[in-house]
């Protein structure tokens, strides 16, 4: 599993636009959001399709959820929403 590249990336562009409306977040590199400080998203391309590994509040370690259908980006893009508000209380 590599860090995905802008090619991939275009591929899920959408799915990137809905995370920059979240407003909180900074994207320091096409693909790479951090929230404050510290990561919060960036994605992987592997041969299984496009991974987003995101941050969770209350561990060190990033929560991989798979983004290729629209049904997947909702579920990201809820536990995103679900973390951030987590995060700012």
């Amino acid at each position: 599993m590599r860090h995905a590249r802008d090619g991939d990336l275009d591929r899920i562009e959408p799915l990137l636009e809905r995370l920059r409306q979240l407003g909180t977040l900074k994207e320091r590199k096409r693909g790479c959001f951090y929230f404050k400080s510290k990561g919060f998203a960036h994605f992987h391309e592997d041969p299984k399709g496009m991974f987003a590994d995101l941050r969770q509040r209350d561990s060190r370690d990033d929560r991989r959820m798979k983004v290729d259908t629209p049904a997947e980006q909702d579920a990201f893009i809820a536990q995103a929403k679900k973390v951030l508000a987590a995060l700012a209380s």
